[in-house]
């Protein structure tokens, strides 16, 4: 599970670390599924390509829009590249709202009572 924590209407952004241990690249498509999918992106794009022995990193991107929680499903399918599939991953991607910062503050004044 991946977390996202921030104010409202804040874009958080975190990082998952793919890990490639075999002498061939590794392709991936990268898709966000579930409730919220709308809410998370993926900056870089959906492809992610792994060279031999190495690694990449992934960044997603959530903006919150309400207060309630929002959840999602980060799907990683492996093409077929050069004889070799990766396993496909699943992350799930949840969200939290720990403040709300105002967008403007307005001062008014009005009597209290009228006849």
């Amino acid at each position: 599970t991946i977390e996202f924590t921030g104010a409202l209407h804040a874009t958080v952004v975190k990082q998952v670390r793919l890990k490639n241990p075999s002498s061939k690249t590794l392709m991936y498509s990268a898709i966000l599924v579930g409730r919220d999918a709308d809410d998370f992106s993926l900056p870089k794009g959906n492809t992610v390509t792994i060279a031999p022995k190495r690694q990449t990193n992934i960044n997603v991107e959530f903006t919150s829009r309400f207060l309630r929680p929002a959840e999602a499903v980060l799907l990683l399918i492996s093409k077929h590249v050069g004889g070799i599939n990766g396993a496909t991953l699943t992350f799930s991607l949840k969200s939290e709202v720990k403040h709300i910062e105002p967008a403007d503050i307005l001062k008014c004044k009005s009597p209290c009572y009228e006849l």
